[in-house]
């Protein structure tokens, strides 16, 4: 049987219409993004990882009950601590629990620090990301 572009055979089996630019408007692409500030592992055992902080305290540690449960023996069992109640005021903190190992801010080793989205956290041999997720603030300049 010999079929031609014509024949069922070879053919679409549905009709494709690109979506209107409307459909990707940034509401819609609001709506995937977390509403609460994330921690995500970039480097280490578990890359990839990402932490959905919906406290105003969080705990980072080898202990399982910490928030940020992270499994590696260079992570103290309470190693740190993010405090996100200054968040609607545009700074959140990480401060270093006296751990072995201390606690890395956008490359410097810290007892206590800002964080601002987009900082690296160095804790033991995790690489993680902070993001507020907070949308940006749109500023009037009277032009």
């Amino acid at each position: 049987m010999t079929s031609t572009n014509n024949s069922p055979e070879m053919g679409a089996t549905e009709i494709f219409r690109m979506p209107s630019s409307d459909s990707t408007s940034p509401d819609l692409m609001d709506q995937a993004r977390p509403s609460s500030p994330t921690l995500s592992i970039v480097k280490g055992p578990q890359t990839g990882s990402v932490f959905e902080l919906s406290e105003d305290e969080i705990s980072i540690g080898r202990d399982p009950n910490s928030s940020v449960f992270l499994n590696d023996m260079t992570v103290s069992r309470r190693h740190a601590r993010i405090d996100l109640s200054g968040l609607a005021s545009g700074f959140a903190t990480i401060e270093d629990l006296g751990s072995l190992n201390g606690s890395w801010v956008d490359g410097a080793i810290v007892n206590r620090a800002m964080l601002k989205d987009g900082s690296t956290i160095q804790i033991g041999t995790f690489r993680m990301v902070f993001h507020t997720n907070q949308k940006p603030t749109r500023i009037e300049t009277g032009n």
